[in-house]
């Protein structure tokens, strides 16, 4: 086994660590919107355990019910399961990079928060099917075992959306990475916030409105973020924030609107299925907006982040399914993607 070289003996101080690395660590603070966010984070933490399960009473659904509403929430976790992982590889990359210490527990508290919305998910779809995963279980109806096709599907372009993201942290700033998990944030507060209005069972209720306000400090981690950096992007930076908008689109459009086929790869009957498993769901209380209202939700959502981009010159993307003009992208490919949910 060769040897490892030696520094100590041969100098008085070591050499300078290679970057990038995690090392040498500093604890400056220069942004006190940072710290604000951390506090805030520390003191709105909450444990899905600890919501009012005892009200949740699963038997009042008939099996349709609960495999549609199941649904629902496996499709969520396609986005908020990768969400940890997503925003560990991000937090890594702030040490990395040496980035001041509040906005390192930024990220560290974002990903602390997605891991809470991720076991969320796992709660309500083990309650719902007595079961711990939504591909091995057996499904008891026809429309059951549509919808845990249609999950399989999601799943796989999961996976082909998380190879791309691994290759994509080293290659971007963070000044383009927060960009794109800025859409993910402002689509997030939208639905959650639809839905916290909407439920009907209490355990709902107060896990969105608990979701929808950890997305709201995350948001307010990108705005900081953009305020400090943005009035100093390159040209390069700008051309493919623009393009990551384009992208967010399409991905967040799978659980936000509906799943852009020429994107997504999904069966003919993927949004037939998932239209029928929604309306089951709605007959039963839980409240999926309608078609048109996700449409005019998004839209809304975007022209947000449109007036975002709009302060830093940003050219922002057309997205002609739900009517916003700007720069044709033609080129979006699986592999380019950065948005997280």
């Amino acid at each position: 086994m060769a040897e490892k070289e030696r520094f100590a003996d041969k100098m008085e101080f070591p050499p300078k660590v290679e970057q990038p690395n995690v090392f040498p660590l500093s604890w400056e603070a220069k942004n006190a919107k940072f710290e604000e966010v951390w506090d805030a984070s520390q003191r709105e933490f909450w444990d899905p355990k600890k919501l009012p399960w005892d009200t949740f009473d699963v038997t009042k659904f008939n099996w349709e019910e609960r495999e549609a509403i199941a649904y629902w929430w496996t499709l969520l976790s396609v986005f908020d399961a990768s969400a940890p992982p997503v925003f560990a590889e991000a937090l890594i990359k702030t040490y990395e990079v040496h980035e001041e210490d509040p906005v390192r527990r930024c990220f560290f508290s974002v990903t602390r928060d997605e891991q809470n919305h991720e076991q969320m998910c796992g709660l309500v779809i083990t309650k719902l099917l007595e079961h711990s995963d939504p591909l091995t279980y057996q499904p008891k109806t026809e429309l059951g075992k549509r919808l845990q096709k249609n999950a399989q599907w999601l799943y796989f372009n999961g996976g082909r959306y998380w190879e791309g993201y691994k290759k994509a942290v080293p290659k971007y700033s963070l000044a383009v990475l927060f960009s794109s998990f800025l859409m993910g944030e402002v689509a997030a507060a939208t639905i959650f916030k639809q839905m916290a209005d909407g439920s009907s069972e209490l355990v709902f209720k107060e896990a969105f409105r608990n979701i929808g306000r950890d997305e709201g400090r995350h948001m307010a981690i990108c705005m900081a973020l953009m305020e400090r950096d943005y009035p100093n992007l390159d040209l390069t930076d700008r051309e493919t924030i623009t393009k990551q908008v384009r992208a967010g689109y399409l991905f967040l459009s799978a659980v936000l609107f509906e799943p852009p086929m020429e994107f997504w790869d999904l069966p003919e009957d993927f949004i037939g299925n998932q239209r029928e498993g929604e309306a089951v769901a709605r007959q039963a209380g839980f409240a999926i907006p309608e078609y048109e209202a996700k449409k005019e939700n998004w839209r809304k959502a975007i022209l947000n982040l449109k007036g975002v981009l709009d302060r830093y010159d940003i050219p922002f993307p057309a997205i002609p399914e739900v009517g916003i003009s700007g720069k044709e992208i033609t080129d979006v490919e699986m592999a380019d993607i950065i948005p997280v949910f």
